[in-house]
C-alpha cells in the first residue's frame, strides 16, 4: 500500500504560494529595493541575514501570528474576531507602502484563491473589504480545509523565497547563491513555523527597523524592481549619507544601517 501522505493538501499549497500565483508579488519588494539603492545589502550573506532577521523578529513573525488568528477565528466561525484580527494587521503596518503592499496581495490572494474557497465562500466575500495578505491566506486555509502547520511552513518559505528572489534582481545575486541562502534558511522557516503554530496574539511584536523604515521610503513599487541598476540617492528618500567607516564603509544613511548587525 502507498505510504500516506503527511501534508495531504502539499499540492494546493505548492500552488498557491508557488512565485507564479497570481497576486502580483513581483512588484513588491518590501523594502528591499532601497536597503539595495543604499547599498546596505550588496552580496548574498547581507541579504541572508536581512531576511533572517525578517523571519526571527520582524514582519515575517508577524505576519505568521495574524495567519494563525485569522485561521482560528474562521475556523470558529467568529465573524467579531475575524473582524478584529483583520483591523489589527492594517493597524500594524509600518507605512503607508506596507499597508498597501498587504492589502493589494491580501487582495489578489482572495480573487486567485477562489477556486479553493468554494462557491459559497466566494460570493459571501464578494464586495467585502481587501483584507491584509496573513488575514486572507489564514482565512483561505480554515475555508478549505487545510491544516494550521503545512499552510504556516508553506506561506513563510513564499515570505523568505519572495524576497530572496527580488535580492536576485536588485542586488543582484546569481541564482546558485539565491538556493543556497533560502538553504541556509531553512531552519529559520521551520523554527518560525513551530513558534508561530503556538502563538497568540500576545506574541506580536517587530524588531527590524531597518527594514520598516526602507519599506516607508519605497514609493516606485516599479514591476521590473528597476532600481537594481539606480544609483544611491539618499537626499531625494529624505536621508543623510554619514562619513564611512569600517563598520558603514558606503556611509548608509543611520536609518538604513545594516539590520545583519542585529542578528
Amino acid at each position: 500500500a502507498a505510504a500516506s501522505v503527511a501534508t495531504p493538501h502539499l499540492a494546493e499549497l505548492l500552488t498557491l504560494f508557488s512565485p507564479a500565483f497570481p497576486i502580483g508579488a513581483f512588484a513588491w519588494s518590501h523594502g528591499l529595493e532601497t536597503a539595495v539603492a543604499e547599498r546596505v545589502l550588496t552580496d548574498g550573506a547581507s541579504v541572508e541575514a536581512w531576511v533572517r532577521v525578517l523571519l526571527d523578529r520582524g514582519s515575517g513573525w508577524n505576519d505568521a501570528v495574524l495567519l494563525v488568528e485569522a485561521y482560528a477565528a474562521h475556523q470558529a466561525g467568529d465573524a467579531a474576531r475575524f473582524a478584529a484580527v483583520a483591523e489589527l494587521a492594517e493597524a500594524l503596518a509600518g507605512s503607508a507602502e506596507r499597508r498597501a503592499e498587504t492589502l493589494a496581495l491580501g487582495a489578489a490572494f482572495a480573487e486567485a484563491s477562489q477556486p479553493w474557497a468554494g462557491t459559497g465562500e466566494a460570493e459571501r466575500r464578494e464586495g467585502a473589504d481587501a483584507v491584509a495578505y496573513p488575514v486572507a491566506v489564514g482565512r483561505l486555509a480554515a475555508e478549505a480545509g487545510f491544516g494550521l502547520d503545512e499552510t504556516l511552513l508553506a506561506f513563510v518559505h513564499g515570505f523568505a523565497a519572495s524576497l530572496v528572489s527580488a535580492a536576485v534582481r536588485l542586488v543582484p545575486l546569481a541564482q546558485s547563491e539565491a538556493v543556497r541562502i533560502l538553504r541556509r534558511l531553512e531552519p529559520d522557516i521551520r523554527a518560525l513555523t513551530e513558534r508561530a503554530g503556538r502563538s497568540t496574539l500576545d506574541d506580536l511584536g517587530s524588531a527590524a527597523l531597518g527594514s520598516d523604515i526602507a519599506a516607508r521610503h519605497s514609493t516606485d513599487h516599479a514591476a521590473s524592481l528597476e532600481l537594481s541598476t539606480a544609483a544611491a540617492r539618499p537626499a531625494t528618500l529624505g536621508l543623510r549619507r554619514l562619513p564611512p567607516t569600517a563598520q558603514n564603509p558606503r556611509g548608509a544613511p543611520a536609518e538604513l544601517q545594516n539590520i545583519a548587525s542585529r542578528a
